[in-house]
């Protein structure tokens, strides 16, 4: 059965002048001239993947292509258009990733994660709701660092992040501090809970002291670029905190006590200041 968005193994049915049939009595699909291997004989079987041309017409190619169905992969945006973008995925013909595939908007030149599925007309198009392609894994255990790709971020539950690019993980709502965009490519994530079906629970932040160690840093840092006056203090709202510093305000009374302890700042109701 000939397959399409897949490699195959397929026979030789019949030779012409524009290349060979491949399959069987039943089905064909053709092989340009241009890409069947020297030599090859009726009854011979290649290596191909199965797509449609710019003409729509079923047709094999022996070029690798860097996705099939049930794959998720990395592609460079090479054009966008009004009805969506061309993403280069190895092969003469581009692959189409329409808006409504598009969980933010892409320019030429992104890299952006897709996966492969067959539309309703059955062409192969690119996704970028790609959750359902993800797998669980047993690979990584609490503590690991990971990296992956932002993908998608639900209010309610956090930021969905692909890890290695084909894992299914989670930075929890609680735990998305800092910059984080839908599309980036995150680095250092430490793994905070497998659950059962081998989804990763992940943190964007250290544990414990060298975590305190860096939020000191930053509220340091952050006091110098106010001319050595923050303008609030540890009674400041969690969305003050959060927004000037991108950390909890639990992290930030942890690390204004040890600023504290070092003599490195003087706190009053209203603001901190350098000392």
């Amino acid at each position: 059965m000939i397959k399409i968005g897949e490699i195959q193994d397929l026979k030789i049915v019949k030779r012409t002048d524009f290349g060979v049939y491949l399959g069987d009595e039943t089905e064909k699909v053709l092989l340009p001239r241009k890409q069947v291997p020297e030599d090859a004989v009726i009854g011979d079987s290649v290596t191909v993947f199965i797509y449609r041309d710019s003409q729509d017409r079923l047709v094999a190619t022996t070029r690798e292509p860097m996705l099939v169905l049930g794959q998720v992969a990395r592609l460079e945006v090479k054009d966008t258009g009004k009805i969506g973008a061309f993403l280069d995925w190895g092969l003469e013909k581009d692959l189409f990733l329409p808006f409504k595939e598009q969980t933010y908007k892409v320019r030429p030149g992104d890299d952006c994660l897709v996966a492969l599925y067959v539309d309703k007309s059955g062409r192969l198009c690119a996704t970028m709701n790609v959750y359902k392609y993800l797998k669980g894994t047993t690979q990584y255990r609490r503590g690991d660092i990971v990296s992956g790709t932002a993908y998608q971020y639900i209010e309610k539950f956090g930021m969905y992040v692909a890890v290695d690019d084909m894992y299914q993980g989670l930075i929890p709502k609680k735990e998305c501090y800092g910059v984080l965009n839908v599309g980036d490519k995150l680095t250092g994530l430490r793994v905070t809970n497998v659950t059962a079906d081998g989804r990763l629970e992940l943190a964007v932040r250290e544990v414990g002291y060298l975590q305190r160690d860096d939020d000191a840093a930053k509220i340091l840092e952050t006091i110098e670029e106010f001319d050595g006056v923050l303008p609030f203090s540890d009674k400041a709202s969690p969305e003050v905190i959060k927004r000037e510093l991108g950390m909890s305000k639990a992290s930030f009374k942890r690390a204004v006590g040890k600023l504290l302890k070092e003599g490195k700042i003087e706190l009053s109701e209203t603001s901190i200041r350098l000392k």
